[in-house]
């Protein structure tokens, strides 16, 4: 977004009129076709329209025109508002100067349209018409663009033509509101009606559901026809034949009926008791029974009676989730953090934070690029993959959070997900155990690889990005800045700001760079090299 900004910021400095040439092509403009008075003026008023113009002269000469068709205008020169704002003075629609969006007119017509209460307004922008300004307009969400010099007549006819459309819009919100409450309405009924068929489904399907009928002793008494099947008896007379003690024949589990029974006499009836079971061929089921005890006309127990259903394909199922979801989590912990995946698991699918004190470092493999020219693939990933594997176990050992790692760069932090107050301490010792352990691995020509590392504190903003592959990551000037200090630094070298020199020099020693370094958007800066730890 910044980027396609400050693309148009150029575009408006080279080719945007000035305020006051603008003013009089405005009034040239005029001059040469005066106001039609009779465009639909009726149509127009009593509504308010928000003019947001830097020039007091265009904006004067705006309002006065709009006002003529009885349009309540409210003028203010900077984008600084909330969509709320619109809300509360019942704005109809937006005008927006387009110079404006070289300082902030991009992001609030982008948040404009994101906004629920505000996404239907619309927006005109007023400028000049160079196509990148046009474009960037409608980037950020704009509805139309008059160019200047203006022709009243055309800015009435779109301003009116706008709100028609916006005027419809809400109408067919509203329309969208009483159908979906009838919906509504007749879902509810649909539901009634479906819980009372539901009761009469449920009598019929239990129909060719297992069906017994049991004694106190363990012993059926009768069943039917759908439970010798899923038992695997070739009929009800089979499975009584043969079947003789239930608590000792049928159950997996030994003391299984038992437990029903006892669990039986405490509550009158038991639903959906699922048990492992031994079918006739000796094959294993799994079963869900639902049990109540049966009492006769003088209210003595007779017999229990229950419907039998056969779970086992859903038991595997349900098996296999579970093995799915514990293998899920475990990738996703390797994605992310632990306590962000805790989170995406269970909250929100975007996660944004803010913290204060976070130590960032960049890693850079010096050369890769020629190393890599003289490597087969296989044997490039490899290397790729032994090299991070060691600065992983180096972050692991040290608390170092792994963001990311870029070709042949490695970006590590510490101070978050959970903040800690020794963060710097940490990268620092890491970015010299880093340096320590590139000397193992060999370049094709045999002589060893060297890293460049920067490291720089402050706050930066972590959040998780991505739709279908997710992505934890960190933005900020911090992060900027220990890039910056690993892209100037040197080979074998780390490089860290005064930032890190003042909290740290009193435990490690450090050299003080000659000249600094220039940074993009502060100048040149002192930096440091950092060369190790002060022994104690």
């Amino acid at each position: 977004m910044r980027n396609l900004v400050w693309k148009n910021n150029v575009g408006l400095r080279a080719d945007n009129l000035s305020l006051s040439a603008m003013k009089e092509t405005w009034v040239l403009s005029n001059q040469a076709e005066p106001l039609n008075t009779h465009v639909n003026a009726n149509r127009a008023g009593d509504q308010t329209l928000l003019l947001i113009h830097r020039a007091s002269d265009t904006v004067q000469h705006l309002t006065e025109s709009l006002e003529h068709f009885n349009y309540r205008v409210e003028a203010i020169a900077h984008t600084d508002i909330q969509p709320s704002f619109l809300q509360s003075h019942q704005v109809k629609l937006v005008l927006l100067e387009a110079q404006l969006f070289s300082d902030s007119g991009y992001e609030f017509c982008h948040t404009l349209k994101q906004a629920r209460s505000s996404r239907d307004i619309p927006v005109i922008v007023l400028g000049d018409r160079d196509p990148q300004q046009v474009a960037t307009a409608f980037a950020a969400g704009a509805d139309d663009y008059v160019g200047v010099p203006f022709a009243m007549p055309e800015v009435v006819a779109r301003v009116q033509a706008r709100l028609s459309g916006y005027q419809r819009r809400q109408q067919l919100s509203q329309q969208n509101q009483l159908l979906l409450d009838e919906v509504r309405e007749r879902k509810q009924t649909e539901d009634a009606l479906r819980q009372t068929e539901d009761k009469y489904r449920r009598i019929f399907e239990n129909a060719t559901e297992g069906i017994f009928q049991s004694s106190i002793a363990g012993t059926y008494i009768s069943v039917n026809p759908a439970l010798a099947q899923i038992y695997g008896y070739d009929s009800p007379e089979d499975l009584i034949e043969n079947l003789t003690d239930i608590g000792a024949s049928l159950y997996v589990q030994p003391k299984r009926r038992d437990e029903l029974v006892v669990y039986l006499q405490q509550f009158e009836k038991i639903v959906g008791a699922e048990s492992e079971i031994f079918r006739k061929d000796g094959s294993k089921i799994w079963i869900s029974e639902t049990i109540r005890k049966v009492y006769d006309e003088d209210d003595q127990f007779s017999y229990y009676e229950g419907i039998v259903h056969d779970i086992t394909e859903r038991r595997s199922m349900e098996m296999e989730l579970r093995q799915q979801r514990k293998q899920a989590d475990r990738l996703l912990v390797n994605i992310l953090p632990y306590q962000i995946a805790q989170r995406l698991k269970t909250g929100p699918r975007t996660i944004a934070e803010s913290f204060d004190e976070v130590t960032v470092l960049f890693a850079d493999l010096v050369q890769f690029t020629a190393a890599s020219n003289a490597m087969e693939p296989k044997e490039l990933v490899d290397l790729l993959n032994q090299v991070f594997s060691t600065f992983d176990r180096l972050a692991e050992q040290h608390g170092l959070e792994k963001i990311k790692t870029i070709g042949d760069a490695y970006m590590a932090a510490a101070g978050l997900p959970l903040p800690r107050p020794d963060h710097i301490d940490v990268v620092a010792h890491m970015a010299l155990d880093m340096q320590k352990a590139i000397a193992d691995f060999t370049r094709p020509d045999g002589t060893p690889f060297q890293l460049r590392i920067g490291i720089s504190t402050g706050p930066v903003i972590a959040g998780v990005i991505g739709m279908r592959k997710f992505a934890y990551d960190l933005w900020g000037d911090t992060v900027n800045l220990a890039s910056r200090m690993e892209t100037t630094g040197a080979a074998e070298r780390i490089q860290v700001t005064p930032e890190i020199y003042e909290r740290l020099h009193h435990r490690y020693n450090f050299e003080a760079r000659g000249g600094g370094v220039f940074v993009k958007g502060r100048g040149q800066m002192d930096s440091y090299w950092l060369t190790g730890r002060k022994h104690r």
